[in-house]
């Protein structure tokens, strides 16, 4: 339960305004279909975050705990400077067809988050629970719960949402986090 709990909230605090959330954004305001975006984004989060838990698994295997908490410490320290750098959508010259937009969004998806922060989190977060299964459902929960609002809402709740604020805090919770793995390093404990 501590594997998933832990991931959903690291991936669901790192997808806020990540480039994957903002990419279904777009999409959202410019199809204003949500049903084939938020299917595909399902689809993709679940693949995206499986092959991110099966390397994490197989690196944590590898490794010893003291190792891997302090790999884990140290990358959500760097999340929490990754977090504070805003991340702009970039539309142009993307132009995707109304028909296939499932597949269309599955696509952009699925490249967008590759070696995202969510994908990384999702790898460590596997490498230090040891539960593929746990870690999947929670990261692919996170990024959905995180994301699901921007494709329903669209275009109005971009120009809402106190994104320089969402950061920090974010920021400040990976920084938690991150401490509290690099102080388990330092005690040698599990």
């Amino acid at each position: 339960m501590q594997a998933f709990l832990a991931s959903l909230c690291a991936v669901a605090i790192a997808e806020i305004g990540d480039r994957t959330q903002l990419l279904l954004l777009v999409l959202a305001a410019r199809h204003r279909r949500p049903w084939p975006i938020l299917a595909a984004m399902l689809a993709g989060t679940l693949a995206s975050s499986m092959l991110a838990a099966l390397i994490g698994e197989r690196l944590g295997s590898a490794l010893n705990p003291r190792v891997i908490n302090l790999l884990v410490g140290v990358s959500l320290v760097a999340m929490a400077l990754w977090a504070l750098k805003p991340e702009v959508a970039r539309e142009q010259g993307v132009s995707l067809p109304s028909r296939g937009l499932f597949w269309s969004t599955l696509v952009s998806f699925v490249i967008a988050e590759m070696g995202d922060k969510t994908q990384i989190a999702t790898a460590v977060l596997a490498a230090a629970y040891h539960n593929v299964t746990a870690v999947v459902a929670g990261s692919s929960l996170g990024i959905a719960l995180a994301c699901a609002p921007a494709v329903l809402i669209g275009k109005a709740l971009s120009a809402r949402l106190p994104l320089q604020a969402i950061r920090v805090v974010s920021s400040l919770l990976f920084l938690g986090l991150g401490v509290l793995f690099l102080v388990r390093a330092a005690r040698g404990t599990p």
